[in-house]
Parts: structure tokens; C-alpha cells; sequence
């Protein structure tokens, strides 16, 4: 049994049912080549189950975020040592100046300008959706003056950019084959995941669509160097 449909030669589905053809080796086969679609499709069920079950937030209610409670200890310790807090912000910026340095670098060093072309594309996007929907600060945030950009400057929550930047500059490390450096940075990146939920800096859902948004502009970007390239010759 082929997962894809078919049609007959005069255009139009065939008369019998895909499915009454199916047989017990048919599911077995898709289960075990077709494990990915399988995959998902358990995860659309589990997502209609979450959905028709879990009761909405509200109004007046702080937001629920997954991550907010998973990392209900590391706020707590880092409520209670400003310090402590100050430093990390301070280590974090550090990281943002490593991934732009890295992606500028590229561009008037190396001559390769996808990572920047990226940012641009990631920034402009995230402006746009930023501006359209502003989700609230966290009344639990922790800001710190050494936080980047610098000065608890107002920048806007969805989504982080700070991990879409820190992806950028890995997925271009891993293009170069600087799989060692790419490595680094993706451990920093999600220490730095850690620290931004903990510190109610942003939302878990942030995180993961700087994550989504970095790869994908990674990808434009590519699309629009090749045409760029084909319209040269």
C-alpha cells in the first residue's frame, strides 16, 4: 500500500475505496517505513486531546508557560542573588555580541553574506509580528542593566532574538563544517534558553519560534542567493 493517492487514467479517483484495500501487512509496512507521518499523526491526536480537555486561562489571569514552571527553582535563586543575576546577564550579552561578530564577520571578512542577508530577513519579520501582537511583560521579570541590548532597552517579546541570532550564526558554522564551533554555540544557546525563561525574560514560546523563524530565513536566505547567482550569468 503506497501512503500517496492515486488517480485512474481518465482523471478521476478510483471507484473503490483506498482503504478497503488496506491489509494487516499494509499497516505494519506503513508503520515501519512510513514511521514519521505515523509519528505525527499520534501527535495530532494527542494535540486534538489537549485541546478539547484543557480549560482557557481567565481574563485577568497571568499566562501559563511550561517553562515558567520548569524553571520556578532557577527564578527563585536568582531573585534572592541580584548578583548572580547581573553576571549571567553580563555572560549573556557577551554571547550576543560573539553571534553578531560572527555573522558581520562573515559577510565583510569572508565575503559570504547569507547569515547577514538572514538577520535581515529574521529582524524585519520579527518587528512586524512583535508590533501586531505585544504579549505582556511577566510581572515576575528580572531585569538587569548589563542584559543585551544594554540598559533594559524595550524590545518586544515574540520571538526571542536572541536565539534566533545565536541559530543563525550555528547553522552557518555547520554549512562551513565549524561543527565544533556550531556545537559550542548551541549549548550556549540553550543555557541561554534557560536563563531567558528563568529570568521571565521571555515566553517558551519565543524560544522555540526564534528556533523555527532562524532556520527558515537561513533557508530564504539560500533560495535568494542562488536566484541572485542565475540572474548574474
Amino acid at each position: 500500500m503506497d501512503i500517496t493517492a492515486t488517480k485512474t487514467d481518465e482523471g478521476r479517483w478510483g471507484n473503490k475505496p483506498s482503504f478497503m484495500t488496506w491489509t494487516a501487512y499494509d499497516v505494519v509496512y506503513v508503520a515501519r517505513h512510513h514511521w514519521i507521518p505515523c509519528l505525527f499523526a499520534a501527535g495530532f491526536l494527542a494535540a486534538m486531546w489537549v485541546e478539547s480537555t484543557n480549560k482557557m486561562i481567565p481574563a485577568g489571569s497571568p499566562p501559563y508557560d511550561i517553562g515558567f514552571v520548569a524553571t520556578r527553582s532557577l527564578y527563585r535563586v536568582l531573585a534572592s542573588s541580584p548578583n548572580l543575576n547581573t553576571a549571567l546577564a553580563a555572560l549573556n550579552s557577551v554571547l550576543g555580541v560573539m553571534q553578531m561578530t560572527y555573522i558581520i564577520g562573515a559577510w565583510l571578512m569572508e565575503g559570504r553574506p547569507r547569515a547577514t542577508i538572514t538577520v535581515l530577513f529574521l529582524f524585519t519579520c520579527r518587528a512586524v509580528l512583535g508590533y501586531s501582537t505585544q504579549l505582556p511583560l511577566s510581572q515576575e521579570y528580572l531585569g538587569s542593566a548589563t542584559d543585551f541590548p544594554l540598559g533594559n532597552a524595550t524590545f518586544f517579546f515574540f520571538f526571542s532574538g536572541h536565539v534566533g541570532g545565536t541559530t543563525i550564526a550555528s547553522l552557518d558554522m555547520r554549512r562551513m563544517q565549524r561543527f565544533r564551533l556550531a556545537m559550542v554555540f548551541d549549548i550556549l544557546n540553550v543555557l541561554q534558553m534557560i536563563r531567558l525563561l528563568g529570568t521571565r525574560g521571555h515566553y517558551t514560546i519565543d524560544l522555540a519560534v526564534g528556533l523555527v523563524a532562524a532556520i527558515f530565513f537561513y533557508s530564504l536566505a539560500g533560495k535568494y542567493e542562488v536566484m541572485m547567482r542565475k540572474r548574474q550569468f
